[in-house]
């Protein structure tokens, strides 16, 4: 059984900043991906970012050059720093990995982004 635990949301205006932070109960060094996803009201859960074991990354082109997306092997760690926010990016955000065949989900921190 992994765990995945977000912390960091809250409540920014346009153009603020907020970091949310994924912690792992499991080592996240030999763990191929490990993600983050986000689900407006209403609305699907989407892809936002991707961070690989050897640190590779890749996201959505709405948030590209804008959110960067940072793991800490040593603290099980996995970062979203998101930067210029915008409204639209209000939604629960969730972190989510696959372990031997099995995957997982934290329980989601909520971002708003409003003035």
């Amino acid at each position: 059984q992994v765990q995945l635990v977000e912390s960091g949301g809250g409540l920014v205006q346009p153009g603020g900043s907020l970091r949310l932070s994924c912690t792992v109960s499991i080592s996240i060094s030999s763990i191929y991906a490990i993600n983050w996803y986000r689900q407006a009201p209403g609305k699907q859960r989407d892809f936002v970012a991707t961070i690989t074991n050897v640190g590779g990354t890749h996201y959505v082109d709405s948030v590209k050059g804008r959110f960067t997306i940072s793991k800490d092997n040593a603290k099980n760690t996995v970062d979203l720093q998101m930067n210029s926010l915008q409204p639209e990016d209000t939604a629960v955000y969730y972190c989510n990995t696959r372990v031997e065949g099995a995957q997982y989900w934290g329980q989601g921190t909520q971002v708003t982004v409003s003035s």
